[in-house]
């Protein structure tokens, strides 16, 4: 069979999402944060773009095609791309009472709150070994100690390890190590957690008592496993002295560096506040550091005089920084009206609290404000609320349901919170098991619901059995 080249011309159909329409599906998803970050960048590198410094209201901006003969923007779309209506445009609130509502949103999320930063572990060690009294040679070994420690706060090299690192002796590394493990927090820099513990007994001049230190020493795995009718007959003491002794050792921590994070912390900036006024709920968009954009005057030069090469670039620009300001729009209206959709699925949660939270799908959303589910689902993804009972990701106000005896529904997380409150209210002696829990549950909300739905439920909030829960004294 011979092999020939020939030419064909075949008709087809394709979905092609073009840049611009990508960049708007890329603003949906961005958090806050994100957000500011992607406009800054956009607005070092694109000369069109500024900062809105006039009082000109914002209207749609229209994609306006351009020939590549020269012809510039129109001039009203520079002029009229700012936000300074913008807040009055998607909050639920006249613009002359928005400033005094913004203070009082911001009340829910206060600046220390958002941008205080917390020490580490390092740093806070290393504060105290700079203060303390041993000599250079001694705080260099001390440096390499805690250069070695577990995010837990223990130890994670050995004593000739860190002998040879310094180039020192085991003795010296040794002597440096009980220094440090009487810093703040005690017991830092244990190899483990009997070691962790004597070490705070022993700070506490609880050590004097033989009984407890041989409890820490060799009996903490019967102490966790509740085996304590044998531990009553070798140290032939009562009930209620080992109760005093699990009081001493409850008391201790078992992982003094669990308490500080490994580095600097990430705060929630809300998207959105939402409050109560009167009988309505105010919804009010956080856009405390966003730019306000609009086209900067290079817009309204005449480029007719300048190259093929650099014309076309100009309108690109202009081409990109029109679409950057028409995309943020968009993606500000979209988050206004899912959360005001939000708010009317889930009023009762936002009057009540969590106990009273709907199921809520996707598509429930989605078919209120005439919006694909897709598009739902990106412009909930890393947005928070601030509302009367906390900071909520979008994504919480969504979730399954069960049914109820009378054909309502009740929402997954409300039983989740249920099942925590019981849980909470438990006598410590007689815990719930999960069959009780559901007979409690079907009596507060007329719900059918099995065992092994209220064991998914619990572990899913990460509390242990009623065997584990319970307390023999």
């Amino acid at each position: 069979m011979a092999l020939e080249l020939r030419q064909q011309l075949k008709l087809s159909q394709q979905l092609v999402m073009t840049p611009q329409l990508q960049q708007a599906i890329k603003l949906l998803q961005l958090s806050r944060l994100e957000l500011m970050d992607t406009v800054h960048q956009e607005m070092l590198e694109n000369p069109f773009l500024e900062e809105a410094t006039n009082d000109d209201t914002f209207e749609s901006v229209q994609d306006d095609r351009r020939d590549v003969s020269g012809e510039a923007y129109d001039n009203e779309l520079a002029k009229d791309a700012s936000w300074e209506d913008y807040l009055g445009e998607f909050a639920s609130t006249p613009k002359a009472s928005q400033n005094h509502e913004f203070e009082s949103s911001e009340e829910l999320s206060p600046f220390e709150g958002r941008y205080a930063s917390k020490p580490t572990l390092e740093g806070h060690l290393l504060w105290q070994l700079r203060l303390s009294t041993l000599s250079e040679e001694e705080k260099d070994i001390g440096e390499i100690i805690i250069g070695n420690l577990s995010s837990a706060g223990y130890l994670a090299a050995g004593i000739d390890e860190i002998a040879e690192i310094a180039k020192s002796t085991p003795e010296k590394v040794q002597k440096v190590l009980a220094h440090i493990q009487n810093f703040d927090p005690v017991g830092i820099a244990a190899r483990d957690a009997r070691e962790c513990l004597l070490i705070q007994i022993k700070n506490l001049n609880y050590d004097r008592d033989p009984v407890l230190a041989e409890l820490i020493q060799s009996h903490l795995e019967d102490l966790e496993a509740k085996r304590y009718k044998p531990l009553l007959r070798k140290f032939k003491i009562e009930m209620e002295d080992l109760r005093e002794y699990l009081d001493i050792i409850k008391s201790l921590d078992p992982m003094p560096g669990s308490s500080f994070g490994g580095g600097e912390p990430t705060y929630v900036s809300p998207d959105v506040f939402v409050y109560k006024n009167g009988d309505e709920f105010v919804i009010l968009l956080n856009e405390e550091g966003l730019p306000q954009l609009q086209l900067s005057s290079l817009a309204e030069m005449n480029i007719d005089k300048v190259s093929e090469e650099e014309k076309e670039y100009c309108n690109e620009k202009m081409r990109s920084a029109t679409w950057l300001i028409k995309s943020l729009y968009q993606r500000q209206r979209t988050l206004y009206k899912v959360m005001e959709s939000i708010v009317r699925h889930q009023r009762p949660f936002f009057e009540k609290g969590v106990t009273h939270l709907s199921p809520l799908i996707l598509k429930d959303i989605a078919d209120d404000i005439s919006m694909h589910e897709s598009t739902v689902s990106r412009i909930t993804t890393n947005k928070y609320v601030a509302t009367p009972f906390g900071v909520f990701e979008l994504k919480f106000f969504f979730n399954s349901g069960l049914e109820l005896d009378d054909g309502s529904q009740v929402g997954s997380e409300s039983v989740k919170v249920l099942i925590k409150k019981f849980i909470a209210e438990e006598d410590p002696k007689n815990p719930l098991s999960d069959e009780k829990i559901g007979e409690m549950l079907k009596d507060k909300l007329k719900v059918n619901i099995a065992r092994r739905t209220v064991a998914k439920y619990r572990t899913a909030l990460d509390i242990p059995s009623s065997s584990r829960r319970k307390k023999h004294f």
